[in-house]
């Protein structure tokens, strides 16, 4: 019997299955988030291959978040409130804004999300052919948004972990 070399991993059970490890890469994307309310991020992957990331925050050329560049995001206004004033993008939105800038194809793609897409992510995600959406924390998921998904043909489902969330 061979001793066990230092540094080596630890049995095959400790490796993440896909589903772990692409949500456990969107919570690493998720820190690049500038926006001051809330991390999130969405990794969007095809043939187990990861093809396009996005995290929520202003558009591009724009102050961050984080240097008054949403006021709404600066304000004190509760969850859900003046959403109509806010300038961030959600994640699912740069990812595939992302892709769309690259000429990447999204077409059959899953789409891994640390946080449920609201409707009109949806309807993004639905347009650039996404056939799957992984998320994991819920949300407002609305009724509406699942029914779209639904009858769009797009599977929606939450990541039931088999292991510990990573602490990025």
């Amino acid at each position: 019997m061979r001793a066990k070399k230092s540094g080596t991993r630890q049995p095959r059970e400790q490796r993440p299955c896909w589903d772990e490890y692409f949500m456990d890469i969107a919570h690493v994307v998720a820190r690049r988030a500038n926006c001051l309310r809330r991390n999130v991020a969405a990794v969007i992957v095809k043939d187990e291959r990861i093809i396009s990331t996005g995290y929520n925050g202003t558009p591009r050329g724009v102050r961050n978040c984080f240097e008054g560049g949403c006021k709404r995001c600066a304000s004190n206004l509760p969850s859900g409130a003046g959403l109509g004033e806010c300038v961030c993008s959600h994640a699912e939105e740069n990812a595939i804004a992302q892709a769309a800038y690259h000429g990447i194809e999204l077409a059959g793609a899953t789409l891994y999300t640390t946080m449920s897409p609201c409707l009109i992510c949806s309807r993004m995600i639905i347009n650039a052919g996404i056939r799957e959406v992984v998320f994991e924390d819920e949300y407002q998921f609305s009724r509406e948004t699942k029914r779209l998904f639904r009858e769009a043909g797009v599977k929606i489902r939450q990541l039931t972990r088999t292991r510990r969330k990573p602490s990025v």
